[in-house]
């Protein structure tokens, strides 16, 4: 079961992990922007995947 993400808390920790301070209209347009990704990727991450694929591939050098 996944949980829908808090955009807005999303932000406000973003913000105060890389030090910066965004304006009320920075921040309402950057959380459009995520809630738009997040719609988008939305069909990919509800594919379903068969429990033996490998959801990642491991690189070596």
């Amino acid at each position: 079961m996944t949980h829908p993400i808090e955009w807005s808390a999303y932000l406000t920790q973003m913000e105060h992990i890389s030090d910066i301070e965004l304006t009320e209209d920075r921040r309402a347009e950057v959380l459009v922007q995520l809630t738009r990704i997040a719609r988008m990727a939305q069909p990919l991450m509800d594919y379903p995947l068969d429990d033996r694929i490998e959801v990642a591939g491991v690189y070596r050098l």
